[in-house]
């Protein structure tokens, strides 16, 4: 079955020439983009769409989410909003309601908060465990999220449970926990902060993790400079999330890992470096400075934007929120914000490149063979995503080629 959108005013493809095309077409087949090009040039389908001179993206990348939960932190978001800081410590709110929910309403919680993703144009998403904090409920977590989002991380460092020892904790999350996960998961990820995990537990978590096989990924100067970015680096993580708190030699390190890169062909095996992740909409709930998104795309690192869906710091789905965020308050383009919120947001998965020969097809952009992951807004360009803050300008979604809305 093949598909032709048409009549599309702005195609912002964010593919690796970055291209903008004007009065355009996209033909799906299957799963797949099987060509793009002028309107007047367009092949004939087996059905066309007109896109009504609308701007169309691909689907949104949200790459920090954490979706496997139970419970409500209204309290403690009241209270934050009324002069409390932040601190991780409300995780344990959170992970008490989520052992004492049944598989069955996990499953549907999850569901409901993919759904809604979903209907604001997210495509591809990626979940945590990290409530449940034990091996029998983080591996509950893990096996749910499996079946509910596309990429799965495990995040037993999440936090250390109300009366266990942080050594004894990091010693379960390196061993029995992280076997017990293995089967659902394809990353795993450390909370590198004070209340958290210090440097040598986060050092050992990211060891046992790769050893295992897994992807890496950390959770880094969120409260405060730390050590976060740097083991980021060492370890060639694919992430690290939040940093709102960055020394000079933080910046430095991040961009150095992408010195050299080719802008992601696959073919020529080029190293990549480590994303750095914002996550503004958290940034915005706990009152932290925004993360430094501006400098971090000058000095040459590459950006992601996420929405960090979660109960405590950052309850929203809504990509578009976080892309009008950069654009008004982190003074990125909007091009430069779509691109970390769709192509940054694959990159900080591994999943910018692919095509039909292996399989796993690339998502985040718009190009011949990638996954026809779409978001077709209604207004003729993307700039409107900030000119017109805060109204849903979502039209259509298609991910994996199935229209969704």
């Amino acid at each position: 079955m093949s598909t032709l959108i048409t009549n599309i005013a702005e195609l912002m493809t964010q593919d690796r020439e970055h291209r903008v095309l004007k009065n355009a077409a996209v033909l799906v087949e299957g799963e797949r983009i099987a060509w793009l090009g002028p309107a007047a040039d367009a092949p004939a389908a087996d059905e066309s769409v007109d896109a009504g001179g609308r701007a169309l993206l691909p689907g949104w990348v949200d790459s920090h989410t954490h979706l496997i939960f139970a419970g409500d932190r209204t309290a403690e978001f009241e209270a934050r909003m009324a002069g409390e800081s932040y601190s991780a410590g409300g995780i344990a709110v959170t992970t008490g309601a989520t052992r004492s929910t049944s598989d069955f309403d996990l499953t549907r919680l999850a569901m409901g908060r993919m759904a809604e993703a979903v209907s604001q144009g997210t495509t591809y998403l990626e979940t945590k465990t990290g409530y449940g904090l034990d091996v029998e409920n983080e591996a509950r977590s893990a096996r749910i999220a499996s079946t509910v989002v596309d990429e799965v991380t495990y995040l037993g460092a999440h936090l250390v449970p109300d009366g266990m020892d942080a050594e004894e904790y990091t010693e379960l999350v390196c061993g029995p926990m992280l076997s017990a996960v293995r089967p659902f998961v394809r990353w795993a990820d450390v909370f590198c902060e004070r209340g958290a995990f210090d440097e040598a537990q986060s050092r050992r978590v990211l060891q046992a993790c790769r050893d295992a096989g897994l992807g890496l990924r950390v959770h880094g100067n969120q409260l405060g400079e730390g050590p976060g970015v740097r083991l980021a680096v060492e370890f060639g993580a694919a992430s690290v999330d939040h940093v709102n708190y960055l020394s000079a030699a933080d910046v430095e390190a991040l961009a150095a890992s992408w010195a050299g890169w080719d802008g992601g062909d696959s073919v020529t095996g080029t190293a990549r470096g480590t994303v750095a992740t914002c996550l503004p909409a958290c940034d915005l709930s706990t009152r932290q400075p925004l993360a430094p998104g501006r400098e971090l795309l000058d000095a040459g690192v590459q950006l992601a934007l996420a929405s960090n869906c979660n109960p405590g710091t950052s309850y929203t789905s809504s990509m578009a929120f976080c892309v009008t965020t950069a654009v008004l308050q982190m003074r990125l383009s909007v091009h430069e914000a779509v691109r970390a919120a769709t192509y940054g947001g694959a990159l900080a998965l591994g999943r910018e490149s692919g095509n039909d020969v292996d399989g796993e097809r690339a998502v985040g952009s718009i190009a011949v063979g990638h996954r026809a992951d779409l978001h077709l807004l209604n207004a003729p360009s993307a700039t409107h995503l900030a000119y017109r803050p805060g109204i849903p300008l979502t039209h259509a979604v298609w991910r994996a080629g199935v229209r969704a809305r």
